[in-house]
């Protein structure tokens, strides 16, 4: 028995596919299997139930993966502690971010923290917050950045900042050319948000109490998934619809001039790092809200001047 072949078990119950197992893995289908099939006969039982499909761990396979989590789990705290005693910032971090924050962070930060930490590796997937809670309490990720709180006891918020929400328009859109706007002048029939479910939709609806006016109403039901899919139905249908700051940093001149604030006080949504209980890499983790915390605070600190943005 070794270390591999519980990583390999894990790996099995966590995608319940042998072939998608040891792609993850890095290993090709057999030797995943061969090993697998070595650890049950050393264990004595059966860890799988290869008959089914998905594969699933037999009822005492569940207890065996348990054990196995928790022996990779010390294992790894003992490779972090060591870590920790080094002046260097180094190792993996796991992290899922979820897509409205993913494309308008990262390029703020992620580069100027690896140069600075060239030891250092972050392993990026883009995730919704179900997905990230989800996979932080299996450990198949250290770290979460997503809109909180989740008011969930076995999550840790770490707070890096408050992102304001603006309002886009189209430029044919008859509108009130004022700069600053209130929720109750936007004009809910041509109102276009995320799909249902989304978390910034749910954001949105609950900071600027568009669920307490009346229905949205609309000839054409578009369940858009990504912000820049949002924007562009609105430029080509003469809508509307509620954006982050950070998503309108790059925008052209022209763009800029369909952007409007919200008056005081202004909806915002609060960004954080989550990590689930006793987080082993903590180090990494201060480093990296710190490097965060510095690129965004000078954008976001004055969130209406504009020549801030970059414009």
């Amino acid at each position: 028995m070794n270390l591999q072949q519980l990583t390999y078990v894990i790996a099995i119950d966590r995608f319940r596919h042998f072939a998608r197992a040891a792609e993850q893995c890095g290993v090709t289908q057999p030797t995943l299997s061969t090993m697998v099939n070595r650890f049950e006969e050393e264990v004595g039982v059966k860890v799988f139930d290869r008959s089914r499909s998905p594969v699933l761990p037999t009822e005492t396979g569940k207890l065996i993966i348990a054990q196995a989590r928790r022996i990779l789990d010390e294992i790894d705290h003992l490779k972090h502690l060591a870590g920790e005693m080094s002046d260097q910032v180094e190792g993996e971090l796991r992290l899922g971010i979820i897509p409205t924050v993913a494309p308008f962070l990262l390029p703020l930060f992620l580069s100027d923290l690896l140069t600075e930490h060239k030891k250092l590796k972050i392993s990026i997937s883009e995730l919704t917050t179900s997905e990230i809670i989800a996979q932080l309490k299996t450990n198949s990720i250290d770290a979460g950045i997503l809109a909180t709180p989740l008011d969930q006891e076995s999550i840790r918020e770490i707070p890096l900042y408050n992102e304001p929400f603006v309002v886009y328009q189209g430029k044919n859109l008859a509108y009130n050319a004022e700069k600053y706007i209130t929720v109750k002048e936007i004009n809910l029939d041509n109102l276009w948000l995320l799909e249902e479910g989304h978390c910034l939709r749910s954001q949105i609806a609950t900071l600027c109490e568009l669920k307490k006016q009346k229905p949205m109403r609309s000839n054409l039901v578009y369940e858009a998934g990504s912000i820049d899919s949002l924007k562009r139905l609105v430029d080509f249908n003469n809508g509307v619809t509620i954006l982050p700051l950070l998503a309108i940093r790059e925008f052209s001149k022209e763009e800029m001039a369909s952007v409007q604030y919200f008056k005081e006080p202004e909806p915002v949504r609060q960004i954080s790092i989550v990590t689930y209980r006793h987080q082993l890499k903590e180090r990494i983790v201060d480093v990296l809200q710190a490097m965060i915390r510095e690129k965004v605070e000078p954008i976001l600190g004055n969130s209406k001047a504009v020549e801030i943005l970059g414009i």
